[in-house]
């Protein structure tokens, strides 16, 4: 049998797929959840081989939810069940470690089969969504580390570059020492480097400083 959680705000859904999957011989629902929040506590109390969660939800939403999820209890299968296929939600549902992606205007039995098959060990995606992670990938591939950057993080790189000290960047930028610090973090943490000194190699390597 095939353990199942369903997670749903609207009752009507979590009824019609409860109803559908009761009849199935190799199914049997072991919980239902009405937001990511609640969905956290049951997953990891039934440890369901199978969790079909929605994205929209009031409280917690499934993306959240399954963050939580996959970072307390890493061999979780999730299968996400929405109407969106927008990138803003296809992407960070499935970096978020979503073993799955198949829309609500699927039938009952392709739903069915996107279970099994997940079950088994296979990642099931929409072909909508599988064009939309490729076109994401391909472009998170060409984008720089340093586009990511705020136009006053540039700023900032700019005279760390240059050799400014913390105080001397915040008397340049009319800013406090405590903000230029934040934006010290933020421009590590985007250029995925350690200390200032990298930061500087990197703007020299990348062309980034100005004249």
């Amino acid at each position: 049998m095939i353990r199942l959680m369903l997670v749903d705000d609207h009752e009507m859904v979590r009824l019609g797929l409860s109803s559908f999957f009761s009849i199935q011989k190799d199914f049997e629902v072991v919980a239902e959840a009405t937001d990511g929040k609640e969905s956290i506590k049951l997953a990891l109390k039934e440890k369901p081989d199978i969790i079909l969660m929605d994205l929209v939800m009031e409280v917690m939403d499934g993306t959240e939810a399954t963050i939580e999820i996959m970072k307390r209890w890493p061999e979780a299968k999730i299968i996400i069940l929405t109407s969106f296929i927008d990138d803003e939600k296809v992407y960070p549902a499935m970096e978020a470690g979503a073993s799955g992606y198949i829309l609500k205007t699927s039938t009952a039995t392709e739903i069915a089969q996107a279970v099994r098959e997940t079950y088994n060990g296979h990642n099931f995606i929409e072909d909508e969504v599988s064009t939309i992670l490729e076109e994401k990938r391909i472009e998170k591939s060409t984008v720089s580390l340093h586009d990511r950057l705020t136009s006053r993080e540039n700023d900032v790189v700019q005279l760390i570059a240059k050799g400014y000290t913390n105080q001397s960047i915040a008397d340049e930028l009319f800013i406090t020492l405590k903000t230029v610090k934040t934006h010290v973090s933020n421009i590590l943490s985007k250029l995925e480097v350690e200390d200032r000194t990298q930061v500087a190699i990197y703007a020299f390597r990348h062309d980034l400083v100005e004249n």
